[in-house]
């Protein structure tokens, strides 16, 4: 059986996955969550996602909130930041880049 190589492509891209999944507007942990799944990239457990979330709060590219909820536990809300939005410009234009050059190799003649 050959190694599913899938997790290890996903650490990879998953800051850039996570501060795409805020373009739309404000969220919370485990919505995001929910969306990567949805879009076919699997579950992305807590113990994932979480640091992903605070280590792109700590370098300023997103903003939380915790809000208090009427039922339940509270949330935090995760935002992006002007500097979020330009990394994640910058940073999906070198994806786009490096996937059409992986393509080249994988998928000759294919047309682009």
């Amino acid at each position: 059986m050959r190694p599913d190589r899938r997790s290890s492509w996903l650490k990879g891209v998953l800051d850039l996955l996570v501060l795409a999944g805020l373009t739309e507007g404000e969220s919370y942990g485990y919505a995001i969550a929910r969306r990567l799944d949805e879009a076919g990239l699997g579950t992305i457990k807590g113990g994932t996602l979480y640091p992903v979330l605070n280590r792109l709060e700590e370098a300023g590219l997103v903003e939380a909130e915790f809000r208090a909820a009427d039922r339940g536990p509270g949330r935090r809300y995760y935002r992006l930041t002007g500097a979020g939005r330009a990394v994640l410009a910058e940073q999906t234009a070198a994806w786009v880049e490096f996937d059409a050059a992986v393509r080249t190799v994988l998928v000759p003649g294919e047309d682009r």
